[in-house]
């Protein structure tokens, strides 16, 4: 039966998590800066031997600008997905040249307003690739986009590098591809794969990494090679992680051959979002009742699947503190939330006694957690808050009745 006790390591970070629920209310998003920094650095020195290496934070993740603003602080570049992540970035601060768009499925006018903002584009359709040739040619550098064909991590909901995958283009297309940049004389400046998340396997990465390095071999003025990201975090007690330490060992090893045989050094990227914020965030929320059925004991809470999906869509994991009891004794629950749905964050959980008013938080919150967020059943998104060098600082205000009817027009039916 999985357990959630409070291990004694956590009571000062747990504390600073109830002192901002009652200063700004609940449920709330709280992120801890500290922790971004320890992973932005993790990754630094794991892939610190190689000579030319780029972080690009993945803001698909948590894109609230202050988080933005601290990577870029870091020395972070910026991955993104959409032209509205484009605007955010440029907006915390990022110059053009450190931000990557790397849509799917997109319209040409959305590829165009990338390039008039200078970004660098990441291309993974053979059709759009063909639209951008006949209309820039060699005049504007292009980023390709390629699909392995591999499973590196074990969860097919969040795999993008299999055969049945909408993303990239296939590796089975590369003659059809060395021919459309030939043809349209295409100004190839990079090459790029992403499996997905959760790498459990450095070596099957490592394996897809060198069927990139392939493709990349047929273009001769490549200034980088992207590997995505994917690293896997732990979401409880025994947990596996991907071990960045060997994976920089390694691969540091494969791209300095890879180098020496292209005939000059270029830059190493990778793009991780959730390594790098899902341990920092914690999502807090308060306790509306108990409920005794013939099965089952539930904890209502003020939250639902509209502000924590995850755990319904991708049966995702969440450790749960009992911050207004952690040293209680540990009793088994079923917490649910409050939308019309069946919205269950863990079932059968062991968790120190849960009692009606008090305040509980998912850990790994995050990644994915406010960006997925929605106001299902009209329920206002919650508040932000960043821990930051010792003090609870809001970063985005609680939405009112005025956001949900901010763009509703009146008929006056």
């Amino acid at each position: 039966m999985p357990t959630d006790i409070t291990a004694p390591t956590q009571a000062p970070r747990l504390k600073a998590l109830s002192e901002a629920c009652q200063q700004y209310g609940t449920p709330l998003y709280v992120y801890d800066s500290a922790i971004m920094a320890r992973q932005y650095q993790k990754l630094t020195e794991a892939f610190a031997a190689i000579p030319q290496v780029r972080i690009n934070y993945a803001c698909k993740a948590l894109s609230n600008l202050n988080v933005l603003r601290l990577f870029k602080k870091m020395g972070s570049g910026l991955d993104t997905v959409s032209i509205q992540e484009v605007e955010l970035g440029l907006k915390a601060g990022f110059a053009p040249e450190e931000i990557i768009y790397t849509p799917n499925g997109v319209s040409f006018a959305e590829v165009q307003k990338a390039v008039e903002y200078g970004v660098r584009v990441n291309i993974d359709n053979l059709g759009l690739l063909e639209h951008f040739g006949s209309h820039y040619g060699h005049s504007y550098p292009v980023c390709i986009r390629i699909n392995p064909h591999i499973m590196a991590g074990g969860n097919a909901k969040i795999s993008v590098g299999h055969i049945d995958s909408k993303f990239g283009i296939s590796i089975h297309q590369t003659r059809h591809l060395e021919r459309l940049v030939e043809s349209l004389n295409l100004r190839v400046e990079g090459v790029h794969m992403h499996t997905g998340s959760d790498i459990l396997d450095v070596d099957t990465f490592l394996s897809g990494a060198e069927l990139l390095l392939e493709v990349a071999r047929k273009f001769p003025d490549l200034q980088y090679i992207d590997f995505g990201s994917g690293f896997k975090v732990p979401y409880q007690p025994g947990d596996i992680a991907t071990d960045v330490e060997e994976l920089g060992a390694k691969m540091g090893s494969l791209f300095e051959h890879f180098c020496r045989d292209y005939g000059r050094t270029l830059s190493l990227e990778f793009e991780p979002g959730k390594y790098l914020v899902s341990e920092a965030g914690y999502f807090c929320c308060q306790v509306n009742g108990i409920k005794q059925t013939t099965a089952t004991v539930f904890a209502q809470v003020d939250t639902g699947l509209n502000h924590l999906i995850r755990p319904m869509l991708y049966d995702a994991h969440h450790d749960i503190y009992n911050l207004s009891n952690p040293n209680g004794r540990a009793r088994v629950y079923s917490v649910v939330g409050y939308i019309c749905e069946t919205d269950t964050f863990a079932s059968d959980r062991q968790i120190p006694e849960v009692r009606e008013g008090d305040l509980l938080a998912f850990a790994n919150a995050g990644a994915y957690c406010y960006t997925m967020a929605n106001n299902y059943n009209s329920r206002y998104r919650p508040a932000e808050v960043l821990l930051h060098e010792g003090e609870a600082r809001l970063i985005r205000e609680r939405e009112s009745m005025e956001d949900l009817l901010r763009n509703q027009i009146d008929l006056g039916i």
